[in-house]
């Protein structure tokens, strides 16, 4: 003897789900843009702060690394969660914003945040641009999807 469960149906008069709505679309594009540029600004500081990192006296390079990683990820973010690809240039324009107020600025002590005798940084700034740039470019080359109609 096996014992079935009653089927289930659904009241008649349910409709189906709504899609989402135009306005939820606009804010996760938008808080994800936010999200993205915000993440750039913590990133950008952490990189300036590693440049000088050393090890016995040993430039280590975490920054350049650190900058080759995370702007890969902030652009998959911005135009994954935009999805459009204009969403990659706030978080390049403010990274390069940071980067030039950093390397141009003095402290109060009267030094640079990146000087130029830095080699590390100077290759950080060269990386974080290249990869902002070979991301754009990978964007350019990828043909839209098809669509039939």
């Amino acid at each position: 003897m096996t014992t079935e469960a009653p089927a289930v149906s659904a009241p008649a008069d349910e409709l189906p789900p709504a899609p989402p709505s135009r306005a939820l679309e606009v804010v996760v594009r938008a808080a994800g843009l936010a999200l993205a540029v915000l993440a750039t600004v913590l990133t950008a500081a952490l990189e300036i702060f590693l440049s000088p990192l050393r090890l016995g006296g040993v430039p280590v390079g975490a920054a350049i690394l650190l900058a080759a990683v995370a702007n890969v990820a902030i652009s998959w973010f911005a135009v994954t969660t935009v999805g459009r690809r204009w969403a990659l240039a706030p978080p390049w324009t403010v990274w390069t914003l940071i980067m030039f107020f950093a390397a141009g600025t003095r402290t109060t002590e009267g030094d640079y945040l990146i000087s130029g005798e830095d080699w590390v940084a100077l290759v950080m700034i060269l990386v974080g641009s290249l990869t902002f740039a070979a991301y754009t470019y990978k964007l350019i080359l990828r043909r839209p999807p098809v669509t039939k109609q």
